[in-house]
């Protein structure tokens, strides 16, 4: 076995003890084939209010601006899937990667270990971890190094695995033993396009942020355009329909991860409770929630739009 077979051996060995449910691994390159694509994305503006897209042009789709002499992308994939549910039928709705705790803190925390763990099996080398907050295309690397395919809803899917999973990396200057993409197997399956109640889809494979409830409802700081109003479906953070009638997320498992376990505070809330919701109660009951980012003003902002429209 060489020495790149090795590494590449341990590091996979390790991926999966630190409880990443797939750990795939590409060249670290220009990104040649998304430069146009990401490009005209944002001459549309499908990126809407999120200008930090804009930015750092070349570092997104150029790792080694980003670490030094890097050579690899070692992408990560964690689950966070489950099966359970807000207890009031009727109540606002929040997308299932918050149910738990923000996992830009959980991951990174897990991250660090992991590339502890690596330099002490390995020996040292150069390398970042990264989720989901710097100019890396997540999805794109995910794709090359062989976690799934992105979705005609832009979501990367895995054949085994679904893809309700957050995605993480490390860029590193090891040489290691690369891995080849996956086929697209959405097919002819339109039904993420067909439930969006807002048409963010616009198309396969291309989504226009402005009229996304998860951009909605987390990213945009303004007023919700009264367009959408009616349209909302109670989703109050985030939104999972793309997602939920995915046929791949029938293979989804449940996640067993202590941190991304919801509280019975929050799946007890009512409709009524969310409207009633203090200031003093968002902060104990969204302690550690990356509800957080929308602020309390923020989510009540959405309560409000998605009260006052139906």
């Amino acid at each position: 076995m060489t020495l790149k077979s090795k590494r590449t051996k341990i590091i996979k060995t390790e991926a999966e003890k630190f409880g990443f449910i797939s750990c795939g691994i590409s060249k670290a390159e220009f990104l040649e084939d998304h430069a146009s694509n990401l490009e005209k994305w944002l001459k549309k503006n499908y990126n809407g209010k999120m200008s930090y897209m804009e930015r750092n042009f070349d570092k997104r789709l150029d790792p080694r601006k980003l670490v030094q002499d890097s050579k690899s992308v070692i992408s990560l994939s964690f689950n966070y899937y489950t099966k359970k549910k807000q207890l009031d039928p009727n109540s606002f709705k929040v997308s299932k990667y918050a149910f738990g705790n923000d996992y830009h803190f959980v991951i990174k925390n897990k991250l660090n270990k992991l590339l502890s763990s690596l330099k002490n099996k390995i020996g040292d080398f150069n390398a970042r971890v990264f989720v989901d907050s710097a100019p890396v295309m997540e999805r794109a690397w995910a794709e090359r190094s062989g976690l799934g395919w992105v979705g005609k809803n832009t979501l990367m899917i895995s054949k085994k695995k679904g893809s309700y999973f957050f995605l993480a990396e490390i860029i590193c200057d090891l040489e290691l033993d690369y891995d080849i993409p996956v086929m697209d197997h959405c097919g002819t399956c339109t039904a993420c396009i067909d439930a969006c109640p807002t048409d963010a889809i616009i198309k396969p494979y291309v989504l226009d942020s402005n009229k996304c409830i998860s951009y909605l409802t987390i990213e945009l700081k303004d007023s919700i355009p009264k367009q959408f109003e009616n349209k909302m479906q109670d989703w109050i953070f985030g939104c999972d329909i793309c997602q939920d009638v995915c046929p791949w997320n029938k293979f989804s498992k449940e996640n067993e991860h202590a941190l991304f376990q919801p509280s019975d505070k929050f799946l007890n809330m009512k409709k009524n409770d969310w409207i009633e919701l203090t200031e003093e109660t968002f902060k104990k009951v969204f302690k550690n929630s990356p509800i957080k980012r929308a602020n309390f003003k923020g989510l009540k902002k959405n309560i409000s739009f998605i009260k006052n429209s139906n």
